[in-house]
Formats: structure tokens, C-alpha cells, sequence
């Protein structure tokens, strides 16, 4: 396997070409940080070892319960194989617990657990923010069709169902969380990743935030945060 040239660059990974195989691609992640669409930018030294081993992780646990995913191999604490995807072009956020924008759109104190899981969905574009679409928009706009959409749906839903019991285990609540997924070879899969950067995870005795919140929100301690869930996940 011969790495190949820089495809993509992004807030938290680069993207490079697999030279012999046009089917797979190689993720490094990055300790950079950002938030708020780009607006507050910093780093979070060791980030990129911590969200690489996670979203591994995680990954393979999934795969066992039968949710595709984009994984391949582990590479190094930093770089990972993955099968190469189009992306859908939206960002799937599934929520359990009131937090973040949902507490301020709806004035539900954050910490309130939902009576029912909400799903989300929010185009991916920068330049406009990231807006929240519905499906009607996502099927006149394009960007998924109904099949797909009804796909994605089912799997965010399965996906919770299975990251809430398995946090249990390690006593984490799953606040919320966002998922991408992408096409390949004709069929929807789980890519991107699942970590710090994309869950919000409570401590489930304390309510600690475990997660990058403490950076959005100039809390400190975001370092030992990330580290804390690694330590718990026992890598």
C-alpha cells in the first residue's frame, strides 16, 4: 500500500490517496480544534490520537451489530484505512439529552432528558452555517434520495440505541451526537468518525463534561477530558 497525494483537508483530518487502490483512502487526524463554524480555532494537543483510536473503535464495535461502516484498518495512533465514500451531504445529529443549541431553540434547560430521541438533519456548506434542513428540503434540494434518507434514519436511530448501552458500561451518558454517512458501491455506510469532537458524553455520576464543550465554552481542563474517555475506553 503506497500512500498517495493529499485529497482533502478539513477542521480535524486530512485525506490522502491510496496510490495502488483507487477504492480506499487514509484519514490522519489532526490536534486542531475548532468551533463555531470556524469562528474559534486553538489546539487540543493529542486530539488526533484520541478521536483516531475512538472512532476505530467504535467503528469495529458497530460493524459487530451489523451497521457498514467506512473502516478498514488502524495504520497508526494517527492514520487509518478507510474505504473511500461519497459523502451525503448532510450532518446527522441525534439527541437524547437537551444541550447546546436544542436547550437554546426551545428553551429546555440543558440537562433535561428528552422524552423521545430527536433526530436532526443540517446541510454540510460552511459558508452558509450548516443550516437545519427536513427531509423535504433534503429531496428538493437533491442531496439524498428517499430510500436514502429513510436508510440513514434507520441507522442513526440504531446507532444510538447502541453507543447509549455501551457508554453505560463505562459510566458516560450519550448526550447527542452527530454521524455522517456516505455511499459506496451503491449502499449507504457510517464514515467520518465518533469521538470527543462529535459527542457531547457526560459523566454519568458527576456530569462532567467529557467532551469538546469544554473548549466551545473556554472551560479548561479539555486535554484530561479527552484523556478521561480514552482511559475509560481502554486504549
Amino acid at each position: 500500500m503506497v500512500k498517495g497525494e493529499q485529497m482533502y483537508e478539513g477542521k480535524a483530518k486530512k485525506v490522502f490517496a491510496v496510490a495502488d487502490d483507487p477504492t480506499l483512502c487514509i484519514v490522519d487526524y489532526k490536534d486542531d480544534a475548532t468551533a463555531f463554524n470556524g469562528l474559534k480555532k486553538g489546539t487540543i494537543v493529542g486530539k488526533g490520537v484520541v478521536n483516531n483510536r475512538m472512532s476505530n473503535m467504535m467503528f469495529q464495535l458497530l460493524e459487530k451489530k451489523g451497521i457498514p461502516t467506512h473502516f478498514v484498518q488502524e495504520l497508526s495512533e494517527r492514520e487509518t484505512l478507510v474505504k473511500k465514500v461519497q459523502i451525503v451531504p448532510l450532518e446527522v445529529i441525534v439527541r437524547n439529552i437537551a444541550a447546546g443549541s436544542l436547550s437554546k431553540k426551545l428553551g429546555i434547560p440543558e440537562g433535561t432528558p428528552l422524552k423521545s430521541t430527536v433526530l436532526e438533519f443540517c446541510y454540510k456548506n460552511d459558508e452558509l452555517g450548516d443550516p437545519m434542513v427536513n427531509e423535504y428540503h433534503i429531496l428538493a434540494a437533491g442531496y439524498a434520495s428517499k430510500e436514502e434518507v429513510d436508510t440513514i434514519t434507520d441507522m442513526a436511530l440504531r446507532i444510538n440505541e447502541l453507543m447509549i448501552q455501551f457508554f453505560k458500561t463505562i459510566n458516560i451518558d450519550l448526550v447527542d451526537f452527530k454521524l455522517e454517512f456516505g455511499r459506496c458501491d451503491g449502499k449507504i455506510i457510517l464514515a467520518d468518525e465518533i469521538s470527543p469532537d462529535t459527542c457531547r458524553l457526560w459523566d454519568s455520576r458527576t456530569h462532567e463534561k467529557l467532551d469538546k464543550d469544554r473548549f466551545r465554552r473556554d472551560m479548561g481542563g479539555v486535554e484530561d477530558a479527552y484523556k478521561e474517555v480514552f482511559a475509560r475506553l481502554g486504549l
